[in-house]
């Protein structure tokens, strides 16, 4: 009997230990980065265009323990369900000459954040809160809709609404004008407060090269609203903002 209990033991024993590497095999980290460039208005109001470095980062799935959020096996863009994932954006240094001689110099800006969506096969919807690491200091976010065409070798066409928020910190710092740098009677002194500052509309389109890479671009179509379009700054440039992006799409599943 003593014997048939040490044999039973010794099987659980060694099962546990044959388990702990299948275990091990289940954790893990998927998520993509996407690098390229964006054509864009100079700064926000603008009315002329450069070029700068644009990305993203999506969270794809993890898997660790009982906690198990997304699909490491299903699509890597627009993959169905709920769940969170990685933002920020680039915003490009802002200079105090030509048409906003006498303003201050604005810092570049780098802004991370989490977003919140909900995707099917066939549209999405989500939600974004952004904070500016470096640069502006402020909270600033998005909300938008999707519309998605899947085809069947594998390109994925998104389009849909978009609407852009910041608080009272971010939009004095991109349309307000301050006492000392006013200069009338074009750029008067302008104090503008929190809220939606742009509403607009996206195109854009992935194409799988294999596995893990991909090419994304889009094109994008913002006016300028509230407090924003008041703001001197917009009304001597222009309350339509044009965005082109194209970037290289990496896919990571990183298993521990």
């Amino acid at each position: 009997m003593r014997l048939c209990r040490s044999a039973i033991a010794a099987t659980v024993s060694t099962a546990a230990l044959l388990a702990q590497p299948a275990v091990a095999q289940e954790r893990v980290f998927a998520f993509s980065l996407t690098g390229g460039a964006s054509l864009a208005p100079s700064y926000f109001g603008s009315d002329s265009y450069s070029v700068s470095p644009s990305g993203s980062f999506g969270f794809t799935a993890l898997r660790f323990g009982a906690l198990a959020v997304g699909d490491p096996m299903g699509p890597r863009q627009f993959a169905p369900g709920t769940g969170l994932r990685g933002v920020f954006r680039y915003i490009p240094k802002r200079e105090g000459k030509d048409e906003l001689a006498g303003l201050n110099d604005v810092k570049a800006a780098l802004e991370l954040g989490l977003g919140l969506h909900h995707t099917t096969e066939f549209w999405q919807v989500y939600g974004e809160v952004r904070y500016g690491v470096v640069g502006h200091r402020a909270l600033t976010g998005a909300i938008g809709a999707n519309a998605i065409y899947r085809a069947e070798s594998g390109l994925v066409l998104h389009a849909g609404p978009r609407a852009e928020f910041g608080d009272g910190r971010f939009m004095r710092t991109y349309f307000g004008i301050t006492a000392a740098e006013a200069s009338p009677p074009v750029l008067n002194a302008y104090r503008p407060g929190g809220g939606t500052y742009s509403v607009g509309f996206e195109i854009g389109a992935y194409q799988p090269l294999n596995a893990d890479w991909g090419i994304t671009g889009s094109l994008r179509y913002d006016r300028l609203r509230g407090d924003a379009a008041a703001s001197p700054i917009v009304r001597q440039g222009s309350r339509d903002q044009l965005t082109a992006r194209i970037g290289l799409t990496r896919h990571f599943s990183l298993r521990f």
